[in-house]
């Protein structure tokens, strides 16, 4: 400090100086998480984002294969470039998703990079990438899945080594009322090769559950409003027909709504269940 004001530096500037130092926010810190399974090792890193949520920039992923890197590069960017919240993150310790792991998901023997991200809405939207390795190439690349409003919970369902996506089907999202009244049915998938296979009709059991959860769901909620008795029963109808049972779940349907737009709405199910795949062409 003397030897500024020795240079003819006021005070005044030099205090303003020293605070500006003082006061300028101090450089993200890099945090890194790693997962491995056999030979496969990656390495997530990423930088808390300047704002006032639990938030991340700068995600960057390596993965390395017996000790060579074959890939070592940023994630791509989310929607509008937000920051994402990494589900793989400390910041995430309880949550039941399988956020950042390297594990075999189509029992090839091959482990591939698993990495959950929420692009940080009230509710929306929740992905995955998922690294594969190509032996013919030598590379990894990755594909993005979307969960939506929704996510699922890696699992093995058939106890059979080959884990499972279990999850719901985001389809049904705001489909017959707002968020919080929509009713989301049961649907499953298997990754197979670089691709989603829904496998739901191969659980009858668990679909089965589904259904009785969203009619239970209905009876207790269907004097809450219109909306909460339409979201229910469209799940518990889609799981019916999930069971080959949709007639049966049509004839329970109609009797139980009892709502003023009983014909539209039932015209509006049909329309959409046929779309979303439940209902086929010679189904009713």
């Amino acid at each position: 400090m003397k030897n500024l004001l020795n240079a003819g530096v006021g005070p005044g500037l030099v205090w303003l100086a020293l605070l500006s130092i003082i006061l300028l926010p101090s450089p993200a810190t890099a945090t890194s998480k790693t997962a491995q399974a056999s030979n496969v090792k990656a390495e997530l890193a990423y930088q808390k984002a300047n704002t006032e949520f639990t938030q991340f920039n700068d995600l960057r992923l390596k993965i390395t294969r017996g000790g060579k890197t074959l890939l070592d590069q940023p994630l791509p960017d989310s929607e509008g470039n937000w920051p994402l919240v990494a589900l793989g993150t400390d910041w995430a310790k309880e949550n039941a998703q399988a956020a950042f792991q390297v594990r075999d998901l189509d029992g090839n023997q091959e482990p591939e990079v698993l990495i959950d991200l929420f692009t940080g809405g009230a509710h929306c939207c929740t992905y995955s990438l998922i690294y594969r390795y190509n032996p013919n190439s030598q590379k990894y690349s990755y594909n993005r899945f979307e969960w939506g409003n929704g996510g699922y919970q890696l699992q093995d369902l058939d106890k059979n080594g080959v884990p499972e996506f279990n999850g719901r089907n985001d389809a049904f999202a705001y489909a017959f009322g707002s968020y919080a009244a929509s009713g989301y049915p049961l649907q499953i998938w298997q990754y197979r090769q670089g691709k989603m296979v829904d496998v739901t009709r191969q659980y009858p059991k668990l679909i089965y559950n589904d259904a009785h959860f969203w009619w239970q769901t209905f009876v207790e909620r269907q004097n809450d409003s219109v909306e909460y008795g339409k979201g229910a029963l469209a799940a518990y109808l889609a799981d019916k027909y999930l069971l080959g049972q949709g007639q049966d779940g049509w004839q329970k349907v109609q009797k139980a709504y009892k709502g003023p737009d009983r014909q539209q709405y039932f015209t509006e199910l049909r329309r959409f269940l046929r779309q979303t795949g439940y209902i086929s062409g010679k189904s009713r």
